[in-house]
């Protein structure tokens, strides 16, 4: 690594940390015991994060100086990257999938929802992001409340994994991988572009 970080104890090891669920709850906010373990790592080695959320969703739940507190910072799977507080060149889900095999994709994914049984649907079904589409069935606009009640529902139900496998059958020739994580939603993102 670069010598900026000389003054570390262990100025080439890094620390990389995923947001929802280790650094916040689910969408959740940092707490300032969490800040203050990450500001005290800082001191022994180099530390970042890792996520599939886009930036600006990150930063609601890490704050605004989300840059200044971590080395490295990882949104929407390292597609959009910093690296000290500078930005790092990037890629893009569409460029990857072209116009017209995304929206036979979303087309899909929207008549799949559709049709769909659930106790109840909210909005934001799909979420475009940089590197990847972020599917929710019960729809992310849900309530804290809503996403617990689905989470269990789907575990009884596994409506996102007879999803994900209908996506694998309708489109198997597209080089996407699908990722199952959180409580209420799956990632769509090209084999590869994932946070491993």
């Amino acid at each position: 690594m670069t010598s900026s970080w000389n003054d570390r104890e262990l100025p080439t090891t890094i620390c990389l940390f995923d947001v929802d669920g280790t650094l916040t709850p689910a969408r959740g906010v940092i707490t300032d015991s969490m800040r203050q373990t990450l500001a005290d790592l800082r001191k022994k080695c180099v530390v970042g994060f890792v996520g599939g959320s886009d930036f600006a969703k990150q930063k609601e739940q890490l704050g605004e100086d989300a840059v200044s507190m971590f080395d490295f910072c990882f949104s929407e799977n390292g597609l959009t990257a910093f690296r000290s507080g500078a930005p790092l060149p990037g890629n893009s889900f569409l460029e990857f999938m072209g116009e017209a095999r995304y929206a036979k994709l979303v087309n899909f994914c929207l008549r799949y929802i559709a049709d769909l049984e659930l106790p109840q649907k909210r909005g934001t079904f799909i979420e475009f992001r940089q590197g990847m589409v972020n599917i929710s069935p019960v729809g992310r606009d849900c309530s804290r409340e809503e996403r617990n009640a689905y989470e269990k529902f789907d575990l009884e139900n596994k409506i996102r994994e007879k999803f994900v496998e209908a996506l694998k059958r309708e489109f198997p020739d597209y080089g996407l991988k699908y990722s199952i994580g959180g409580q209420i939603s799956f990632d769509v993102f090209p084999i590869g572009w994932d946070k491993t």
